[in-house]
This record gives C-alpha cells, sequence and structure tokens, in this order.
C-alpha cells in the first residue's frame, strides 16, 4: 500500500513537471540549402533527419512536437541552439516539419514538450534510432553554425529593409524639393509678368514719358516741316 502510494505520487510529480515544460509558440523549419552545415552541437544538418534547434534544452534531448491544427506530433532531437526571432520556440528539420504538414505554412503554431517513452515510473527507456547524417561541405570544418548563419540573414535582412526606407526617404524629399522649386519658378515667372504689364499701362497712360513716343514725334514734326 505504502510503495502504491509512493509510485502514485511520483507519477504525479512527473506529470507536473512535464506539464511545467510545455512551450507553445511558432515553429519555423530549415531551408534545404543548409543541409551539410555545421550545427552548433557539432552534428551537420540534413534535412531528411528528425532534429530541430532549441534555445534551452541540452543538446540530444528530445522533443515532442505537435501541431494543434491537425493533432500530428512528431519526436525530434536537439542539436542546435536558435531560433533567435521574436515569437518563435524552435526550428525544425524538413522531414521534421513535413510530419507535421507545415511545410505549405512555412512558419505554423506548435506545442514543445519534453519526450519521456517511459509512461510508468522506473519503466524501461526504449531506444529510438535515429539516423545520423555526416556529409562534406566546401566550408570545412570552419563553417559557421547555423543558428549564426540564420541571425546573420536576419541581420542582413533587417539593415536592407532600412537602405531601402532611407532610399525611398530620399527619393521623396527630392521629389519634394524639384516640386517647390517648380512652384517657385512659376511664381517668380507670373510676378515678372506682371511686372512687363505694370509698366506698359505705365507708359500708355504717360506717353510723353516713353522715349519711343519722343522718338515718333519728333519723325513726325520734322515730317510737317518739309
Amino acid at each position: 500500500m505504502r510503495w502504491s502510494r509512493y509510485i502514485w505520487l511520483l507519477a504525479i510529480s512527473i506529470s507536473l513537471t512535464t506539464l511545467a515544460q510545455v512551450q507553445s509558440g511558432k515553429a519555423s523549419f530549415y531551408p534545404k540549402k543548409f543541409s551539410g552545415r555545421r550545427t552548433a552541437s557539432g552534428e551537420r544538418l540534413h534535412h531528411d533527419s528528425l532534429t530541430c534547434a532549441h534555445r534551452t534544452y541540452p543538446f540530444g534531448t528530445r522533443l515532442k512536437v505537435t501541431n494543434p491544427a491537425n493533432g500530428q506530433s512528431v519526436i525530434v532531437r536537439v542539436t542546435d541552439r536558435g531560433p533567435y526571432v521574436k515569437g518563435r520556440i524552435i526550428d525544425l528539420s524538413v522531414r521534421a516539419a513535413r510530419e507535421l504538414g507545415i511545410i505549405s505554412q512555412g512558419i505554423a503554431p506548435v506545442i514543445v514538450e519534453r519526450f519521456s517513452p517511459a509512461v510508468v515510473p522506473f519503466a524501461p527507456d526504449e531506444t529510438i534510432e535515429l539516423p545520423d547524417f555526416e556529409i562534406s561541405t566546401n566550408e570545412g570544418a570552419d563553417s559557421k553554425p547555423i543558428w549564426v548563419e540564420m541571425r546573420e540573414q536576419e541581420k542582413r535582412k533587417q539593415l536592407q529593409k532600412q537602405l531601402e526606407q532611407e532610399q525611398l526617404k530620399r527619393e521623396e524629399e527630392a521629389r519634394a524639393a524639384m516640386m517647390q522649386k517648380h512652384q517657385e519658378q512659376e511664381k517668380h515667372t507670373v510676378i515678372e509678368t506682371h511686372k512687363k504689364d505694370d509698366t506698359l499701362d505705365e507708359i500708355n497712360s504717360s506717353p510723353n514719358k516713353s522715349k519711343a513716343y519722343m522718338k515718333r514725334a519728333a519723325t513726325h514734326h520734322n515730317r510737317n516741316k518739309r
């Protein structure tokens, strides 16, 4: 009786611990072109392996990832660090994403929990054989971990977006300056036209002050004398 109570309490404790480790958030997956790249654990990534990247779980930890939209789940092994994008909690291999049915979405909400196949306390842990790929790459052993490259790509995207916004701002400022210059030229033209009209009006109203008028008058006077 005492042993059964002890086992029951231990089972409750394990269940509470498991519940405390459940995470919910968004998952993404590595592009196929990252196959062969070395991960933070030293292993090389393969798109057909059931692996993942997580920020805190130790390397080799098995995690159960569930897609709440369709109820499908998959067991993956932590081999890399990341993702370092706000709102995302796990990066999956292509095969794991396919098992969950999120390939077409790219990014999808998931539930992540530590996987322990021992349902009954003290039950033997079953060994799950996962494919282990060692693929050569032109970059050699000194290539950057995938999570570092993904973070750098994210920074480059943000920098590119910032540069594009600055370029648009400069173009808008140039257009505004050109429009203002055009308006000032039109205003200057209107003012000059008004000045000419005022000068003509003044000459017509006071013809004696006009040199042209005096010249015409002198010519007319000389003709009369002849």
